[in-house]
């Protein structure tokens, strides 16, 4: 554990030069290698409302979105990395977990053959909210992880996951498309049966490294159709659980949903750029503003008065005020026009327009697993 103070000094600094997520965490998986030593590495973001994966990177490791999402999603495991982060145990390491029998995971037991021995995995939990993860593996013929390895990974997760999350708020660059929705199809088993033109666009905007070999293959739209499909039929009556809120790499906001078509067991994942709505608890999250905050936040991109919002939230103008100075203490800036121009916009898609009823179910403090 000595190590943890200079490893998490290293990660501070390397999340001080306000990197995009895929430079932070390779440079934190640069950091930590030398510490916990491994041969392969993945990273991914997730809706925070959902725990759907929203990115991935994969590193000396192959690993199709299919599988991913049959692993993490449908297959019972060890060490699951909503497990991990809903226990509070929030790192593991499968030879540990299997008591030294790697065999008992189905998920080694996918990729033995491939000479993948011990993982060791953690989730990223930022006051209690679940933003990513990770996995480091070593291949066979080397030595398992320790308690000692699992115990300093669990120490640094909070600091990898802080800036994990702020690399989320921060704004990216580039400019912005609109292709209208896309849509992809799958069978009852999962195989893909259709894509369309403009689903095909939207995927190969997604940030995933490596690109997946064809767009059905996505780890995000994979994640989504796996989640659509488990859900028994009646209890999602709203299709609320199959959805997930992502940035593109040219800064522009999608929902992705899965939906079930029929009884046959086909269902079909939609993608199409998302509103306000949608957007603004991921991004109120991000900057860590509290619930009262971030009703507060919402009402002025509304464009409220403070008397309005007092009344609109039963709170005082006093308190609103307070809850504002917070708000720009948080989001580093100082009027309500630039939270609303240089914050909240920044992180919308291409139109402004504000729906008919708010989406429900998005906003989730906490986690849920299904």
């Amino acid at each position: 554990m000595a190590l943890v103070p200079r490893v998490r000094a290293e990660i501070a600094r390397i999340d001080a030069a306000r990197l995009t997520w895929v430079d932070f965490t390779a440079g934190v998986s640069e950091t930590l290698r030398p510490a916990l030593p491994f041969d392969a590495y993945c990273w991914h973001t997730v809706d925070p409302g959902t725990i759907l994966f929203t990115g991935s990177v994969n590193r000396d490791i192959a690993c199709s979105g299919s599988w991913l999402a049959h692993y993490e999603y449908v297959v019972d495991d060890v060490n699951k990395w909503s497990f991990l982060a809903n226990s509070g145990r929030i790192a593991g390491a499968s030879s540990i977990d299997t008591h030294g029998d790697l065999s008992r995971s189905a998920r080694h037991r996918s990729r033995e053959s491939y000479g993948i021995g011990d993982e060791l995995r953690v989730s990223l939990v930022v006051d209690g909210v679940y933003w990513g993860a990770a996995a480091f593996l070593r291949h066979a013929d080397r030595p398992c992880f320790t308690e000692a390895d699992v115990a300093a990974l669990s120490a640094l997760a909070p600091s990898i996951g802080a800036g994990l999350r702020r690399t989320i708020a921060a704004s990216l660059s580039g400019p912005r498309v609109d292709w209208g929705p896309g849509v992809v199809v799958f069978d009852a088993s999962g195989e893909p049966e259709s894509t369309s033109a403009a689903a095909e666009r939207w995927i190969g905007e997604l940030v995933e490294d490596p690109p997946p070999d064809h767009p059905s293959e996505s780890k995000i739209v994979q994640s989504i159709a796996a989640r659509a499909r488990g859900i028994p039929i009646g209890t999602d009556p709203l299709e609320l659980a199959a959805r997930a809120r992502v940035r593109t790499r040219s800064g522009t906001w999608l929902l992705l949903y899965g939906t079930r078509l029929g009884t046959d067991g086909r269902t079909a994942v939609i993608i199409h750029p998302a509103t306000p709505q949608d957007v603004a608890p991921v991004v109120a999250l991000a900057y860590g503003l509290t619930d009262r905050e971030s009703l507060v936040a919402m009402q002025c991109i509304q464009g409220r008065p403070t008397k309005e919002i007092s009344k609109a939230l039963s709170m005082s103008p006093y308190t609103v005020q307070d809850h504002l100075k917070s708000i720009f203490d948080k989001t580093g800036v100082r009027t309500r026009g630039e939270l609303v121009g240089q914050i909240f916009l920044d992180h919308y898609a291409t139109r402004w327009e504000r729906p008919a009823a708010e989406t429900p179910g998005l906003f989730v403090a906490g986690i849920e697993t299904t």
